[in-house]
């Protein structure tokens, strides 16, 4: 039995490095106390936001302000993060979470006292020369004048902002400290260690005993919680319901998307334009079926690798060069920082006890970026070392070329960058070798990336649609209603040659993500972006290159499709997505291939 180390018993060259954040946690410490200060500068411009001098000192305190907080808050997530049993870490971030909230209360006055000021004041202030660095800020802010509330009202709905975050803390603490799973035996009657980090892994066994007890390992344990998750959830989507009426949305879709100015039909059309390629979808599960051999496919059997050479364990060591090999296309500068990184310690690297299941990239403008992952040593985990990575460096370019303000990108554009370095890693391995097993096994790698990023977030887009949507037309949102969207969906995108397991009904109440409204269906769009953007550095050469580089480099200074057509892709048709389904084909095509070569 694979048994998951205490951290203390991991070599501190595989953890990450936090000392470019803060030095230790008494640091932290003196930071947080800054904190009321900060924010009572700010708030001292409360009735005063009449003038260019006003507006531009408390633009400064407000980013000050913010900047303070975002490396409290980020050195807590991370803290937290390393061992969710850690009581010290849990009390850390909660502290920082109370200050935060009590800080956005403080100076929720900003906005609509600035925007009820007369057209022609605000206009005055909005052009004068000496708030050009904060211009395009002022203009989005502009843009949402007919959705902010009254001074009072915005400051009352900042103050219940803990309150409102409480179901998405409630379901990530029922996931990550409180779930308890069965272990689980193979078919040679081995007990597994089950967690959620070790869920992933055991599904893309080859013991397909062990898969299906896996699963259903995992399916129980939520089962035996199924009514606190919907109940969790049902108070994330009306919370979202309720505030998207107060602010005059039509829809809590809309007022999500609002935020970085995306229309509503960038999402339909992506449903749409997924739908119109279902049946590519349905090849595939039918491929998976071919390859495995088994006369009824389960929910079970979808992660498996199509081959068993694709069962290969990497070390760390050699995932780091396999990602600096993907990303020389970008550059010089690009590859340099990608090693100084690994060096520098961004990457918390393998799975200890407590710690948060999956993976993700963090950081701040006076901190180098984080990567936080599980690492088990199969081509996905390589994978995910290079998603992160996308990440990562996206964060850096930002930052290196953007004043704070504008340093952080929208969620619009941040699964794009991550992407991109997915698809250079598999096109250049692809490019190594022409032995069909080994083809088959990178393809399948491929195809799942297209599945659980294009297909499967789409799903999820789906499924939040219709909740939400169940929510403003007064439905229940009980576990039976929820689980029977959910399953009705996973039997429309999986098609009929997968056996519909009970199981697979629960599958909504492990999302996170669902717990921030409408970010699903970034991920869909961001990997359509990156199949186009990661086509054109291997094909066109430097003028994609260098028009790449320089999206990585706007941060969140202009609206995030204005970026993607920088790069040179427009989302607000639905040719994007359908390019990169029109790939997925290819893979598939090249995949049947592979696999009428072997004979199987």
């Amino acid at each position: 039995m694979n048994i998951v180390k205490e951290r203390s018993e991991i070599e501190n060259k595989y953890k990450w490095n936090l000392s470019s954040l803060y030095e230790s946690d008494e640091a932290w410490e003196e930071d947080l106390k800054k904190v009321d200060e900060a924010a009572m500068k700010v708030a001292a411009y409360q009735g005063k936001l009449n003038s260019v001098e006003t507006v531009l000192e408390c633009l400064h305190a407000s980013t000050d302000l913010s900047r303070l907080i975002s490396n409290l808050f980020t050195y807590a997530n991370l803290r937290k993060s390393e061992d969710t049993r850690a009581e010290d870490a849990q009390k850390m971030y909660m502290r920082v979470y109370m200050s935060y909230v009590k800080a956005v209360s403080s100076i929720a006055f900003m906005e609509p006292e600035f925007l009820s000021l007369p057209e022609e004041t605000i206009e005055l202030i909005v052009n004068d020369p000496s708030l050009e660095e904060f211009r395009f800020m002022l203009d989005n802010l502009k843009r949402r004048k007919p959705h902010t509330l009254s001074a009072r009202e915005e400051q009352l709905l900042a103050s219940f902002g803990e309150v409102l975050a409480a179901p998405g803390e409630i379901a990530s603490n029922l996931q990550d400290a409180d779930l308890i799973f069965e272990g689980v035996v193979d078919s040679e009657g081995k007990l597994h260690e089950m967690s959620s980090a070790a869920f992933g892994p055991l599904m893309m066994s080859s013991d397909r005993t062990l898969r299906k007890n896996a699963f259903l390992s995992m399916y129980k344990a939520y089962k035996q919680h199924i009514n606190t998750f919907a109940s969790s959830y049902s108070a994330q989507i009306k919370a979202a319901v309720a505030e998207a009426q107060a602010r005059n949305y039509e829809s809590s879709r809309a007022m999500s998307m609002a935020h970085e100015n995306i229309p509503t039909e960038v999402y339909d059309n992506l449903i749409e334009t997924v739908h119109q390629f279902m049946p590519a979808m349905h090849r595939y599960v039918s491929l998976r079926k071919r390859l495995l051999g088994v006369d009824e496919l389960h929910y079970y059997d979808v992660y498996v690798p199509l081959v068993q050479t694709s069962e290969k364990n990497y070390s760390y060591e050699e995932a780091k060069q396999m990602v600096l090999d993907a990303v020389k296309p970008l550059g010089k500068e690009y590859c340099e920082t990608v090693q100084k990184g690994f060096n520098d310690n961004w990457v918390d690297v393998y799975p200890n006890k407590g710690k948060s299941s999956g993976a993700y990239s963090s950081g701040t403008y006076d901190s180098n970026p984080f990567i936080m992952m599980n690492f088990t040593g199969s081509l996905d985990s390589v994978s995910t070392l290079a998603h992160e990575m996308g990440h990562s460096m996206h964060t850096w370019y930002s930052k290196k070329t953007q004043p704070v303000q504008y340093a952080d990108y929208t969620l619009f554009v941040a699964e794009v960058a991550s992407t991109v370095n997915e698809n250079l890693m598999i096109e250049q391995l692809l490019a190594k070798t022409e032995d069909p097993e080994e083809r088959l096994s990178l393809l399948n790698q491929y195809l799942e990336n297209f599945k659980g990023t294009v297909y499967r977030q789409t799903m999820f887009a789906e499924f939040e649609k219709e909740a939400h949507a169940m929510a403003e037309r007064g439905e229940a949102l009980d576990p039976a209603s929820l689980n029977r969207l959910y399953y009705n969906l996973v039997k429309s995108y999986f098609g009929p040659d997968m056996i519909m397991d009970e199981e697979a009904a629960y599958e909504w109440s492990r999302i996170p993500h669902f717990y921030r409204p409408f970010y699903v269906y970034k991920y869909s769009t961001g990997y359509s972006s990156a199949v186009a953007l990661s086509e054109g550095i291997l094909h066109e050469g430097e003028a994609a290159v260098q028009r790449y580089l320089e999206f990585l480099s706007m941060g969140g200074s202009k609206y995030p499709l204005d970026e993607l057509k920088h790069a040179g892709v427009d989302l607000t048709t639905p040719a994007p997505v359908a390019t990169a389904l029109k790939k997925f084909e290819w893979v598939l095509d090249e995949a049947e291939r592979m696999a009428d070569l072997l004979g199987k």
